[in-house]
């Protein structure tokens, strides 16, 4: 009976820990890419790929697009930006 509860109680840390590590990914940009609003492209992502700039996260579609993004990050930065705001007016 206690192993039952040990493992009851494991399992259920297991999914509360799962659950805080999702809530930790939310990036700018509603989750979008960022490189992909360099591009004027709407990428919806996980967050799983991220990149963390000034204190703030930033989303990325795959490691490839973080890569490239990061080569001249201020710059992207500057254009991610235009291209949310202009899609959300």
């Amino acid at each position: 009976m206690i192993r039952s509860f040990v493992i009851s109680a494991a399992m259920v840390a297991a999914m509360l820990g799962s659950t805080a590590a999702l809530a930790a990914t939310e990036g700018e940009y509603d989750n979008l890419c960022a490189m992909g609003l360099v591009l004027n492209q709407e990428v919806h992502t996980d967050c799983s790929v991220n990149e963390t700039i000034n204190g703030k996260t930033y989303c990325f579609g795959n490691e490839k697009a973080r890569d490239i993004f990061m080569k001249n990050a201020d710059k992207n930065l500057e254009r991610a930006e235009a291209a949310y705001s202009k899609m959300k007016q």
